[in-house]
């Protein structure tokens, strides 16, 4: 094995590990002896994306498809990361275009097609996205995971035929599989099984709270310190509401207030209302770590995503108060 082989293989079994720190080193020390490797990029490109560096990754990844326009994997993860961490649709649609010109199997079609319904769908573009869906080739797949986002996407665009039952089917494949059990609870809430969605909404609180950090997550001091600096940056109109009110920074929604209707990946939860005849008051605002983490691509993230959501739920709980007219101009923007 020559030496670039040698550390490209240490680098991805360190990737298995989790080490991506490590991976990175070995990637880069492969990368020096062969600047022209299309796999090294891709490798080095991969494990920037997993530690939330999207625009480090996306860089990697279009070095790698400049030495082989035929990678289909440098083309699926970069279309990726345009639409999940970059919010680029146009561009990851243009890439995965190509990439189904490449794709072979039933799976490597099936990815592309169900990542080309997520750019259509960040597109505000549902009617190509349903298109996208009824081309995807029909299972059984080797990957459950692939039933799961062929079952996500039905959710998406409002087609439930057949979605619980395919949900369920990845739970029964892999019992782990938190996202599965979100979903669930979202068609089996759409169905108005009320009871059935709790239990999986418990199930998804239960599995997320022992899922690993992102690597890029930061300390509780420091998140606290994030929250800190954000909620004194909320615009004008929210801002009395926030007065005084006890910040508190918690891992997650408790088992309690999900099985109350609490969205288990909610971001944070305003309590302790005041009452709806005097002006807005919040007595209590729950940030939860773990779902914020969730909910970004990168650290760089997650002040804004913080902000959005604090003036969202200030704006739903509070409908008189905070007009749509009245933060149009703000910060709210999805």
């Amino acid at each position: 094995m020559d030496q670039v082989s040698a550390h490209l293989d240490r680098a991805w079994e360190l990737v298995g590990r989790g080490d991506f720190r490590a991976a990175l080193q070995s990637a880069e020390k492969g990368l020096e002896l062969d600047a022209g490797s299309a796999d090294a990029h891709y490798l080095v490109g991969y494990i920037h994306a997993q530690e939330g560096s999207a625009e480090e990754a996306l860089e990697h990844y279009e070095q790698a498809l400049e030495l082989d326009d035929t990678f289909f994997e440098a083309m699926l993860n970069a279309a990726e990361v345009l639409v999940h961490s970059l919010g680029d649709s146009g561009e990851a649609l243009r890439l995965l275009d190509d990439a189904l010109d490449y794709a072979e199997t039933p799976e490597e079609i099936a990815d592309a097609l169900l990542l080309r319904i997520d750019a259509h769908l960040l597109a505000g573009d549902t009617e190509s996205a349903r298109r996208s869906l009824a081309l995807v080739p029909d299972g059984p797949f080797e990957n459950p995971h692939i039933e799961f986002l062929i079952a996500r996407a039905r959710f998406e665009v409002g087609n439930l035929e057949g979605v619980e039952a395919m949900l369920r089917r990845v739970i029964a494949a892999e019992p782990h599989h938190s996202d599965a059990y979100y979903y669930l609870g979202l068609a089996l809430d759409r169905a108005e099984d009320l009871r059935g969605a709790t239990v999986a909404f418990l199930h998804v609180r239960e599995l997320d709270a022992h899922a690993p950090r992102p690597p890029w997550a930061v300390t509780t001091e420091l998140f606290e310190k994030r929250i800190e600096h954000v909620v004194g940056q909320v615009s004008a109109p929210f801002r009395s509401a926030l007065d005084g009110t006890l910040v508190v920074v918690v891992e997650s929604p408790g088992a309690e207030v999900v099985a109350d209707g609490v969205d288990p990946r909610a971001t944070l939860l305003l309590d302790a209302l005041g009452p709806a005849d005097e002006p807005p008051k919040v007595g209590r605002l729950f940030i939860y770590q773990r779902n914020v983490e969730r909910a970004v691509p990168s650290v760089h993230a997650m002040d804004e995503e913080i902000l959005l959501s604090i003036e969202r739920e200030l704006r739903a709980a509070f409908p008189t108060a905070y007009p749509a007219a009245v933060v149009d101009g703000g910060a709210e923007s999805n």
